[in-house]
């Protein structure tokens, strides 16, 4: 039979897999050959792995047998360029680790290595995950497969964007301050970003390591929740990942009706677009018909999540990125003295976005500033984690916009750091709080006779990504 990639899903292509309508390596191979074609205008990918064909081979070996065979075996596809895969170059899309071999897989591939899951390629993505555009790559911005000229998203605008051109099936992505939910609204794909230590996060080249998170990038809500399922689960390399019993105590049975929480005076606060605000009345009406119940709710604090995330999260990053000093792995610049290597290889092998949040982060953990600024962040994360609590005791989920407007052009908020900042007002709550939330496409704006994807998010309490699915369905409805 012919592969209708445009519409087929992780379900549907299992099932096929499973009948033997196709095999994984035809599946394979239609994606590859598409993700080759339209790599060269979209530049979603930084490398092909060029052993794709075998590992479609060990899948169809297992539907032969029927061995093992889970829903992502066969499945291709694409890996963001900051997750560890043995034996492959991976850079963070930097300078800095442009000849690194990664030496162990993360825990992630090894569990969708068990599901022979096949893996395509590494993907662009922003700077060691730092920006909201991915333009800040060593090797050149990812392009919008909706419009060449704007930009997918970031940091993972790569992995998005192979979902989005049909490059492959789903992809594996990390999200920091909305780096999957993000990209997946402006490209018109479901981004997940599950609960902090649902997913372990060992092997990922780390950010700010209190807010990464490894999560799904898929076309529907049903196929995020079978990826979810397939990378989820305790690891004892990862010092945050949680126990299954904690998640179990913290699970909740999904209903057929949810309250759904609105911080009104958030999300209709000025500067977010009106095609974007239309778009979110016309997606709650739509779950209101369906029986929901939309309950107005009071988040003071959600207002200072921005300024709290931009002080903690290069803090972190400042720390976690002191390691490429040019002495141990990656890029070194030889000089006459010790400092000199180091100011060197840093200068070189950071770009300017990463340089300015190291720079930015040093100074909030210096003397004299960090009680100013770091302390006051960290109480603030705290308050703000506790009105979320307080929320979910009245309602099931909270409702927001994913972004407060479409996907811009390439250049357009490149030089000017705080409006680009001012892209992850909605998204960056879910990784200060640790909460799991989704986006999920939800309609189009008109921009110069191109339709740009639009997205809807939902927040869950810890451990109960099973509501996001189940409301995230109703509203692909």
């Amino acid at each position: 039979m012919g592969i209708d990639i445009q519409n087929l899903t992780i379900a549907k292509a299992h099932k096929h897999l499973k009948n033997h309508d196709f095999s994984a390596v035809e599946l394979t191979e239609v994606f590859f050959q598409k993700a080759l074609e339209k790599n060269e205008k979209i530049n979603a990918y930084v490398e092909f792995f060029d052993d794709y064909k075998e590992q479609a081979k060990l899948a169809d070996k297992m539907f032969v047998s029927g061995d093992k065979v889970t829903p992502l075996t066969g499945i291709p596809l694409a890996i963001k360029d900051n997750i560890l895969i043995e034996g492959r170059k991976t850079t963070a899309s930097s300078q800095m680790l442009s000849n690194y071999i990664a030496t162990y897989d993360a825990t992630v591939i090894k569990k969708l290595k068990a599901t022979n899951a096949v893996f395509l390629g590494h993907a662009n993505m922003d700077e060691f995950a730092m920006g909201s555009s991915t333009e800040t790559s060593c090797y050149g911005p990812t392009r919008n497969p909706h419009d060449i000229n704007r930009v997918p998203g970031g940091s993972s605008g790569g992995s998005v964007a192979a979902v989005a051109m049909n490059g492959a099936l789903a992809g594996l992505a990390s999200d920091t301050g909305g780096s999957i939910r993000q990209p997946g609204s402006f490209c018109g794909v479901v981004g997940l970003k599950p609960t902090y230590g649902a997913v372990s996060r060992y092997g990922i080249i780390a950010m700010a390591s209190s807010f990464d998170q490894i999560g799904p990038i898929t076309k529907t809500v049903e196929d995020a929740m079978l990826f979810f399922e397939a990378i989820t689960g305790y690891d004892p390399m990862d010092s945050t990942s949680i126990t299954n019993e904690i998640k179990k105590n913290n699970a909740k049975d999904i209903k057929k009706i949810y309250t759904i929480g609105v911080p009104t005076d958030f999300v209709y606060a000025e500067g977010v677009d009106k095609d974007v605000l239309d778009n979110f009345k016309v997606s709650l009406e739509n779950l209101k018909k369906l029986g929901h119940k939309v309950e107005e709710i009071s988040l003071p604090t959600l207002k200072y999540s921005l300024a709290t995330y931009y002080i903690i999260m290069p803090a972190e990053a400042s720390t976690n990125l002191a390691r490429f000093d040019g002495v141990r792995y990656g890029l070194k610049k030889e000089s006459n003295t010790l400092l000199e290597d180091y100011t060197k290889t840093r200068g070189e092998g950071f770009g300017k976005e990463v340089r300015r949040r190291i720079m930015l982060g040093t100074y909030v953990l210096s003397s004299g500033y960090y009680d100013a600024y770091y302390n006051k962040a960290v109480t603030m994360r705290n308050i703000i984690k506790a009105d979320f609590k307080k929320a979910f005791q009245s309602v099931d989920t909270i409702m927001m916009p994913t972004s407060p407007f479409p996907a811009f052009k390439i250049g357009e908020k490149f030089n000017d750091p705080l409006q680009m900042y001012l892209a992850d007002i909605f998204t960056v709550p879910a990784n200060l709080t640790g909460l799991p939330a989704i986006s999920v496409p939800s309609g189009f704006a008109i921009r110069e006779e191109k339709k740009l994807p639009l997205g809807i998010q939902f927040f869950a309490p810890h451990f109960q990504e099973n509501i996001l699915f189940d409301i995230g369905k109703d509203l692909e409805k």
